[in-house]
């Protein structure tokens, strides 16, 4: 869940927010875990998990670390523990029988001697610390990355995580083939004074901790809660019916999506209905290819030689030309069903889309009627100012002046005067008299 916090401030941003960022992850840090045992009562208090699960650099890693103190620590808090040579600080992801739970799916002993220990709860000091060294993470990582470079190493720096105490810092990098890094590691030990750590990542991984927006419009599922990877190849699409455009099924790491796998199980099931061995169908008309499979509507599309038209077939329709062409009977057509592709009608009173019925034609004729009845008035007030001063004649000849240009203004006029009884035209018409 996210934090109670979350206001909008300024710029749009949650103002509770520790990393000032949204909360569609779940909380402000990545891949967490909800403790759905947090609530259940346990006969023995004693018997609990001591092991606690501890977040590094915003959830982008974790380990299991051993509370041997006296204190409770709970989601959020923030500890120090054992590093190499020195202490490291840490979120608490996790607490309680979940923790036994993530140990047992990732292989780790819960008496493992070698799970470090929780020193104790951060405090200011630790935290002071650990704002100066993870400050110099940005300047380290370029400097990092023009050294690889001057050495030219096939090799790609993809992030540098510097311990709380600043004694060691982890590079993290992507290379296709194996690296000699010796005389790179004496470099960066002597560049940036700790000690070096070179760990090498995959390019999922990669996208993992820079993270960023899937083309389905949210967090990619590496970053937010996807912590293993399966293989992933084209088989998964072509059971999909997908077109395999490469561009559209590689993700942000250049890798084919995870998400390809999420609903490959409900294909294969749905598949199994499909007859098997029914890429051809012998009819009168010549042999019918199979060009495509409709999963949801249990269709089976084909196409017979000499024309560009395809045929529907239920899966029945389909076994039972199949059993014909094996019996050395040939059916006389296909029998297609009727698929409807129009969209059903919309009842009167539920909802209506009236997204593009307006026309521009009709706002622009709109916005020029507007704009011509905003001058139309001033003519008139003008023309009938001197009509009324000069009398009768002298008013139509008024209105004519007050409209040059325009020879509505002195139809308006005289239809205005015809109609008050008062004032008749001048016979011969406006035009005539002028001349």
């Amino acid at each position: 869940m996210g934090c109670s916090n979350c206001g909008t401030a300024k710029g749009g941003k949650p103002s509770g927010c520790k990393s000032n960022g949204g909360c569609s992850t779940g909380g402000c840090n990545r891949l967490n875990v909800h403790d759905w045992l947090a609530n259940l009562p346990f006969s023995d208090p004693e018997s609990g998990c001591r092991i606690i699960e501890v977040s590094f650099n915003r959830g982008s890693r974790k380990d299991f670390y051993r509370n041997t103190t006296m204190q409770l620590f709970e989601k959020g808090d923030l500890v120090s523990v054992e590093g190499v040579s020195g202490f490291d600080v840490g979120e608490v992801s996790l607490t309680g029988e979940m923790v036994r739970l993530q140990m047992k799916k990732k292989d780790v002993e819960e008496n493992n001697p070698e799970i470090k220990k929780i020193l104790r709860r951060a405090n200011d000091k630790d935290l002071d610390i650990m704002k100066q060294n993870k400050a110099r993470e940005k300047d380290a990582l370029t400097r990092a990355r023009a050294i690889a470079r001057q050495l030219k190493l096939d090799m790609k720096m993809s992030e540098v995580e510097i311990q709380a105490d600043g004694r060691k810092a982890t590079f993290f990098y992507i290379a296709d083939d194996r690296v000699d890094f010796r005389e790179l590691i004496k470099l960066y030990a002597g560049e940036f004074r700790l000690k070096v750590e070179m760990r090498q990542i995959g390019a999922r991984q990669e996208a993992a901790k820079v993270g960023g927006i899937g083309s389905c419009g949210r967090e990619l599922c590496c970053s937010t809660w996807l912590s293993d990877f399966k293989s992933v190849n084209t088989t998964a699409a072509r059971y999909q019916n997908l077109s395999i455009n490469q561009s559209k099924l590689s993700g942000q790491c250049g890798r084919l999506k995870c998400c390809l796998n999420y609903e490959l199980d409900t294909y294969l099931d749905a598949l199994q209905n499909f007859p098997d061995n029914a890429e051809t169908l012998q009819v009168a008309k010549g042999t019918a290819i199979l060009i495509k499979k409709d999963i949801f509507k249990n269709l089976m599309w084909y196409v017979l030689p000499d024309s560009n038209k395809q045929y529907p077939l239920t899966i029945e329709r389909v076994r039972k030309i199949r059993q014909l062409n094996l019996q050395n009977n040939v059916p006389d057509s296909l029998e297609p069903v009727e698929v409807s592709t129009g969209k059903p009608k919309e009842d009167e009173g539920g909802f209506v889309d009236l997204v593009g019925q307006i026309s521009l034609k009709t706002l622009e004729k709109a916005d020029r009627k507007k704009r011509h009845g905003h001058q139309k008035p001033g003519h008139q007030r003008q023309g009938s100012g001197q009509g009324q001063q000069g009398g009768g004649k002298q008013g139509g000849n008024g209105g004519q002046q007050g409209s040059q240009g325009r020879g509505e203004g002195r139809d308006n006029r005289e239809g205005r005067d015809n109609k008050d009884g008062k004032n008749p035209p001048p016979p011969g018409g406006g035009r005539n008299r002028r001349r």
